[in-house]
């Protein structure tokens, strides 16, 4: 046993992570790195070679998923939806909805310029979880976004 102090977070890693259940977890780490640049960082498979435990990063961030056990987790597809949204800024928002949207995400909404300073859209992955991507293009006050969240909110 070593006698340097363990971090109680680990390098590289934020305090929340998510992670997410994937009915076809390796079709959705192949989905990740064409959609989202990731980069698999580990993959521990049962005997089966069903994922039961991934890390990818995706820029600075970790996401951990595995593969929907039915006697202990489901994922969005079987539970028919997610009310979870992973929001992803980007330096390149339309290029890399645009990608996403190539990999084979759904566009659940355009990208468009927001009154709180975003360029921001979303999109659903073929594995039902929800993703927005947005590039921060405006510094705003929050009386400024107030004044604007009129004008910008659909009606």
């Amino acid at each position: 046993m070593s006698t340097s102090a363990v971090k109680p977070i680990p390098e590289g890693m934020h305090t929340i992570t998510p992670h997410l259940v994937c009915k076809g977890a390796s079709d959705a780490i192949e989905f990740y790195k064409k959609a989202f640049n990731a980069v698999e960082q580990m993959r521990l498979p049962t005997p089966d070679g069903t994922v039961m435990h991934a890390m990818l990063s995706i820029g600075d961030s970790t996401l951990m998923l595995a593969e929907e056990f039915p006697n202990c987790r489901s994922g969005p597809l079987t539970l028919k939806g997610s009310p979870v949204t992973l929001h992803l800024y980007v330096k390149d928002v339309d290029a890399a909805f645009a990608q996403a949207v190539a990999a084979g995400a759904k566009v659940t909404m355009p990208v468009a310029d927001m009154f709180w300073g975003d360029r921001y859209g979303q999109i659903e992955d073929p594995f039902g979880h929800h993703w927005s991507l947005a590039t921060h293009t405006r510094d705003l006050t929050a009386d400024e976004i107030r004044e604007g969240m009129p004008k910008g909110m659909p009606t």
